[in-house]
């Protein structure tokens, strides 16, 4: 279905079908000054937002492409809209932010280099982008609460290895966070040491990773989850995780289980 294009302020937003009953908004082609690149950025708003004028939190998510539409994934859509729409009927509403992969996805989502791949340690200049650009149009153009503790980051795969480290890299700007099947292996697994030697800042983070990803990868996500209870995080309040039995490196696996997730995340 084609979008229809309207100008909000300097900003052209394209608005897609109502997505029953929410609906989507893309800003196209959103100029990163740190990267010198452009995305396309998605915009859910949740059921009740065009009925009052209150404010909601704001989750950015990566892979946009991969969130909403299965026409616009390359690997299988999330349909976060959908999960958002029934987090809405228990009482959960926020509005998705879905940043667009782009041609340097391992190095933007990389926090650290990681020298096999010859990829990584751009993840500062995408975070900049996400929290100095983005953040500030989202919050110009929909009514949002702005704060960090309203204020949270996902994603899977490399996309939620940025997402754990960005918690603790930008503690003022992030209250929770959730990383699915992150990818703790990139860059000689310096996630480990980042997050051990940073700051503990209050909010709540939920890990997940299903036993059937191969590798090292369900070894790393229990690591992880020592290394965060040792911090003070405790499983089953500010904390979650969850290991899907039998669950592959998926999409379809994602999209089941950050549906699961979402009360837990902005319940605070």
């Amino acid at each position: 279905m084609p979008f229809e294009r309207r100008p909000r302020g300097d900003t052209i937003v394209r608005r897609r079908r109502r997505t029953p009953p929410g609906s989507m908004y893309v800003l196209p082609e959103v100029f990163s000054p740190q990267l010198f690149n452009t995305r396309d950025v998605y915009v859910y708003l949740p059921p009740s937002y065009g009925r009052g004028d209150w404010r909601f939190p704001v989750i950015y998510m990566q892979d946009g492409q991969n969130l909403f539409d299965p026409a616009l994934s390359f690997a299988g859509s999330w349909r976060v809209d959908l999960a958002m729409t029934a987090a809405a009927r228990l009482g959960f509403e926020a509005i998705v932010v879905g940043l667009a992969n782009t041609s340097g996805r391992l190095d933007e989502y990389g926090p650290f280099f990681e020298p096999e791949l010859g990829a990584g340690g751009v993840a500062d200049l995408y975070l900049d982008f996400l929290l100095d650009t983005v953040k500030p149009q989202i919050d110009d153009q929909f009514r949002t609460l702005p704060e960090r503790e309203q204020t949270g980051i996902a994603g899977s795969s490399m996309g939620g290895l940025v997402s754990l480290w960005a918690f603790f890299r930008a503690p003022h700007a992030f209250g929770f966070s959730a990383a699915l099947s992150p990818a703790l292996w990139f860059g000689h697994r310096g996630i480990f040491s980042f997050v051990e030697h940073a700051p503990t800042p209050d909010g709540r983070l939920y890990l997940d990773m299903g036993t059937r990803e191969g590798g090292h990868t369900l070894h790393d996500a229990r690591r992880m989850r020592a290394v965060l209870e040792a911090k003070g995080y405790v499983d089953g309040e500010d904390f979650r995780y969850v290991e899907e039995e039998g669950a592959r490196h998926a999409e379809s696996a994602w999209r089941r289980r950050f549906k699961k997730a979402i009360p837990f995340l902005l319940s605070a």
